[in-house]
């Protein structure tokens, strides 16, 4: 195989990994593009839910009154609204609203206490304690 051969083979490898590399961009391009459009419009719902929130009165958080029909939500904070000053851990509420006491539920119920909290509905007077904020 000669010199000119060679450059020959090479040149046209070269070509099909240009076509290749532009073939693939396209669609990084436009994920890229749906990407940046997605992550603005939840920046808008982020910033939407913070106002609605920021103007909601303190005490928004609905009263349920059939506990078969509540969500899980509505009956924590039904829970929590009943006994106002008590301190909940997370297995004692899970026993209170007649829940499955297993880790993996403690641990969705513990997440969800977390974002009832980062709401300002509830306060964490301990490591692992929750009660309605006053």
């Amino acid at each position: 195989m000669n010199v000119s051969e060679l450059l020959r083979l090479l040149q046209a490898e070269h070509d099909e990994t240009a076509a290749r590399t532009d073939q693939l961009r396209e669609p990084i391009e436009q994920f890229t593009t749906a990407l940046a459009e997605t992550e603005a419009r939840l920046a808008e719902l982020i910033a939407t839910r913070k106002v609605i929130d920021s103007l909601a009165p303190p005490d928004h958080a609905p009263t349920v009154a059939d506990p078969a029909t509540a969500t899980v939500y509505q009956r924590i904070v039904t829970a929590f609204n009943e006994h106002p000053g008590k301190v909940f851990r997370v297995r004692d509420l899970h026993e209170q609203l007649g829940l499955p006491t297993d880790k993996p539920s403690i641990n969705v119920t513990r997440s969800r206490l977390g974002r009832l909290v980062r709401q300002g509905l509830l306060e964490q007077p301990g490591r692992g304690q929750y009660q309605k904020r006053m």
